[in-house]
């Protein structure tokens, strides 16, 4: 062994402790295939090519917010080079533009700043006004908690961002998903949203500019956005029985991609040196994203959770699908809203 790459080991040893208590502890939470269906012979190692490998996406068109870095443009990338026309979202017009004009296909780029109701709706104005079906709504975007707490018109950030703001814009977008033949609303969540959250799940008292009395943890304030992308995902797909619009979940894996921007100089170091070691690269980590937006297996799954582009469970004790904390989120959600859902 060369002695950069016995640096490099070492390196990933000493900081993999740092990025398990990010996440917390796989064996505590063990992830299988869910009874009742198949293995999709994807595993961690597919990539977004592999798992839409010979589909034509022509006719079709998807909505996939923050298109212009990482997972979203991995995401966005592959789907328009099998047909799909893309609406690319960024946080400014310039930067959704870039990303759109560098994959070949069909794209359409707008704004989608995430942080500003008014601009969520601009944004689904914008779609509904091109009066065309929404095959896929992917709700990618996502940040990480911040080192210290952010609040952004009231709200803590991670939650508005990742997912309160996600949710204006799919109930803005629900006509135009079930205006599809097939209709699917992807929801891109985290092992953290069962793995690093407060033990209640959702501290709803810490949502805006109090911390309800207990100490700041940013991995923590992540994990229960990411747990709220996974309950609204299960909410919704109740409301969605019996009808051609199907929600789905899903973890992407640990992915080498700038989630841990904003959280502390050392977080950002153990990410960059462990990172390309032991995590997925990007085309790795779209797959399941492009699996669960795209795959004819999975035309009538709703209300599941995927984990390496198969369907799973995940066992451990965690609220992934506890109905009265999704009843609750659900009711704050809208009083959180407002004026902006009617």
């Amino acid at each position: 062994m060369h002695r950069r790459q016995f640096l490099n080991l070492s390196a990933a040893t000493a900081t993999a402790p740092l990025l398990s208590g990010c996440f917390g502890d796989s064996d505590e939470f063990p992830v299988s295939l869910k009874a009742g269906f198949p293995d999709s012979g994807f595993t961690a190692k597919s990539t977004a090519e592999d798992v839409t490998k010979g589909l034509d996406l022509t006719g079709k068109t998807m909505l996939i917010t923050g298109c212009n870095s990482g997972i979203g443009f991995e995401t966005m990338r592959v789907l328009a080079s099998h047909g799909a026309h893309i609406i690319g979202t960024g946080r400014t017009k310039e930067k959704a533009a870039d990303a759109c004009s560098s994959v070949y296909g069909k794209t359409t780029p707008m704004t989608l700043e995430l942080t500003n109701f008014e601009s969520v709706l601009e944004c689904a104005n914008q779609v509904g006004a091109l009066g065309i079906p929404l095959d896929g709504l992917i709700c990618n975007a996502g940040i990480s908690g911040r080192k210290e707490k952010q609040v952004v018109n009231g709200i803590e950030i991670a939650f508005l961002v990742n997912y309160l703001s996600h949710f204006l814009l799919v109930n803005k977008l629900l006509p135009a998903v079930t205006a599809a033949e097939q209709g699917r609303i992807v929801h891109v969540g985290s092992r953290a949203g069962y793995s690093r959250t407060p033990p209640e799940g959702i501290r709803f008292n810490t949502l805006g500019e109090s911390n309800g009395g207990f100490e700041y943890d940013s991995w923590e304030y992540y994990g229960q956005s990411k747990l709220a992308n996974a309950l609204f995902s299960h909410k919704l797909a109740q409301k969605l029985t019996g009808t051609n619009v199907t929600s789905n979940a899903l973890h992407p894996g640990f992915v080498k991609t700038s989630i841990a921007r904003g959280q502390g100089r050392l977080t950002e170091l153990a990410f960059d040196i462990a990172g390309p070691l032991i995590a997925k690269n990007i085309e790795e980590g779209a797959a399941t994203t492009c699996y669960a937006a795209s795959h004819p297996q999975l035309a009538k799954t709703n209300g599941e959770f995927l984990f390496d582009s198969n369907v799973v469970t995940v066992g451990g004790d965690h609220f992934m699908e506890n109905d009265a904390l999704a009843d609750r989120l659900w009711n704050v959600s809208e009083e959180m809203l407002g004026k902006y859902l009617s």
